[in-house]
């Protein structure tokens, strides 16, 4: 429960990207791919777990919380044994990374840190950032960007800027994760004085956000291929947009509980538009 399985979609989303763009280039590596894959598994369920230790130290997850259940906050798991989990899950990810270290040297050892400190000060430590208003930059940098990036990086030992690029679509559908998850809990987060941007900006504002996000996201792939970055089989994400639009009238009507059916819906249509953009990217598709 505390893994919170309904996201990890978003987690695999970023690596199976990278995966085809090493592929395109002619630099896939499939033990560092599945390394890479183990990792960000693994750094999704510890950032999940910190967040339900940190939020139930500060008294963001209580009772009147209509998200699904938090079990420290349950008393389910004690604080301590969920230390111990956050340990044992980063320390797995540690020991995966070592192997990418060799191959990749500094550069691997200084991303899988940042990740594991940004997992970590989300809503632990002296000035959570995730209780600022920066829950969306941060994920769009760290289970996005970086994690494609990254994962091209384990593979080629190199990021083209053009790996840059391809990377901004699914780091805009992993943050209408976050979207939804704050808009659900605009009021206890309010009552715990967790500004996140939902909480400052309000409801409207979060729709106009997923809907931007949605917008870019799909926009992405055209602009790849009119400047001749990507082959235009990366068009096929469009058939995903049906299902985009969907989620966003969900989004629009849908209040508490069934909002939490939504988020695990928005982490899919990440997954889904991330497989479609890589089939995209491998076919041998012209124009």
């Amino acid at each position: 429960m505390a893994a919170r399985p309904r996201t990890l979609p978003a987690a695999a989303a970023p690596i199976i990207v990278a995966g085809a763009l090493a592929w395109h280039d002619g630099v896939f590596h499939a033990p560092s791919a599945l390394a890479c894959l183990l990792i960000s598994l693994l750094m999704q369920v510890g950032a999940n777990l910190a967040n339900d230790l940190f939020d139930f130290e500060r008294g963001a997850d209580t009772g009147e919380r209509i998200g699904p259940t938090r079990v420290t906050a349950a008393g389910l798991i004690s604080p301590g044994q969920m230390r111990l989990g956050i340990t044992v899950v980063f320390g797995l990810a540690c020991l995966l990374g070592l192997y990418l270290a060799v191959r990749g040297g500094w550069p691997v050892i200084l991303l899988g840190l940042v990740i594991i400190l940004a997992a970590l000060a989300y809503s632990g430590g002296p000035l959570p950032y995730g209780y600022y208003a920066l829950g969306e930059v941060s994920v769009f940098v760290f289970f996005g960007v970086a994690a494609v990036c990254g994962t091209y990086y384990a593979q080629a030992l190199a990021i083209p800027p053009s790996i840059w690029l391809s990377a901004t679509p699914v780091g805009l559908l992993i943050v209408n994760i976050l979207v939804v998850n704050n808009t659900r809990d605009i009021p206890t987060d309010k009552a715990a004085n967790k500004r996140t941007l939902a909480v400052l900006l309000g409801r409207k504002a979060m729709l106009g956000e997923y809907l931007a996000c949605q917008i870019a996201a799909y926009l992405t792939p055209l602009c790849l291929w009119l400047l001749g970055i990507s082959p235009a089989g990366v068009l096929l994400v469009w058939l995903s947009l049906p299902r985009a639009l969907q989620l966003f009238r969900e989004l629009s009507q849908a209040e508490g509980r069934a909002l939490n059916k939504l988020l695990g819906k928005t982490a899919e249509l990440a997954l889904i538009f991330a497989v479609l953009f890589s089939v995209g990217i491998v076919l041998p598709v012209s124009g």
